[in-house]
């Protein structure tokens, strides 16, 4: 079986990006194949398109998506053809019409959750869920600093720290993103362009700082986010938006208040399949109740998947993006 696919056979820019025929692989045992209604666009993607996440080549992108079983494999017991289905994890190979994928890695759509819903929410909002609940158990009352609160990732967080009753701080690029971050519950917004961010959460915490840091930024804030943090507090380093963060010395640590530093990864949080399933569940859950809206903010194309990616770079979107089979 063959289907049209998003094909990278070189890491590098988005011009590596190629719409071409693909050959599927054969169903095999525990496996599914799914016709895609909708795929999500993440961070990610370029990472593992660009090379800062070396891959094997030739890749198909994407690790998101939603869809509709056509055809399972065998000792598949709790999917059937016909069941809507979302992940967000490898392999990869989410930017093609259909997919073959382990079924231990779907979960099945809930009935008040629409397909575009799913795929643009499994993996942004499983990853906060492991942030926000797991990696650090935030608590009402707690001010913490969320980097780039008007992504995809930001918004979804705002929300959901709001829920808690949590104070969130957000760092932006522009006077839209705040109002943007601002709309979606984040009840500080810092303009990292023209703002000291440093500065503006000793202010805002009258000097005492917060007790945890949410950067996927990497590289341009990282540092400086070690300052932010109160004693005993939490630097969880989720993301390398601007590239990877530095190396950080173990003495730096001890010097800013014996403080603590995390690299997570989703994948390693929901490695196990009770993981997933309790996390997707979570997320569907906050967004079922009203608690968390998704904005779709932008939707391309399959086969322009890398304007989509120029964009995402360039930090032209907000909130979520999908591509369209």
């Amino acid at each position: 079986m063959k289907t049209n696919a998003i094909r990278v056979h070189k890491q590098g820019g988005p011009e590596e990006m190629k719409w071409e025929v693909v050959d599927l692989p054969t169903i095999k045992e525990g496996e599914v194949l799914i016709k895609h209604t909708a795929i999500g666009l993440n961070y990610i993607d370029t990472y593992h398109r660009s090379g800062l996440y070396p891959m094997p080549v030739p890749l198909t992108l994407g690790i998101e998506g939603a869809g509709i079983i056509e055809e399972v494999g065998e000792n598949v017991s709790d999917l059937k053809v016909g069941d809507r289905v979302a992940y967000a994890s490898p392999p990869t190979g989410s930017y093609a019409e259909v997919k073959v994928m382990p079924a231990a890695r779907l979960v099945k759509i809930p009935d008040n959750i629409s397909d575009e819903i799913a795929a643009a929410i499994m993996l942004k909002g499983m990853t906060v869920e492991y942030l926000v609940r797991r990696t650090y158990n935030v608590k009402a009352g707690q001010t913490v600093l969320f980097h780039a609160a008007a992504g995809g990732v930001g918004l979804i967080a705002c929300q959901w720290l709001k829920a808690i009753g949590a104070t969130t701080v957000g760092t932006v690029g522009s006077e839209e993103k705040a109002a943007l971050a601002k709309a979606n519950g984040c009840d500080h917004t810092i303009l990292y362009r023209e703002e000291n961010f440093v500065d503006k959460v000793k202010e805002i915490t009258n000097g005492e700082g917060v007790p945890v840091v949410y950067d996927g930024i990497g590289k341009d804030t990282a540092l400086q986010g070690l300052d932010c943090l109160s004693p005993l507090g939490l630097m969880v380093i989720f993301g390398n938006a601007s590239g990877n963060a530095p190396p950080i010395d173990t003495g730096l640590l001890a010097a800013k208040g014996s403080l603590f530093l995390t690299r997570p990864t989703l994948m390693t949080y929901n490695a196990k399949r009770e993981a997933l399933v309790d996390s997707a569940q979570q997320v569907f859950n906050m967004v079922g109740s009203g608690k968390i809206n998704i904005s779709i903010n932008a939707r391309y194309d399959l086969k322009d998947a890398a304007q989509a990616h120029k964009d995402l770079e360039s930090r032209k979107t907000t909130g979520s993006t999908l591509l369209m089979p």
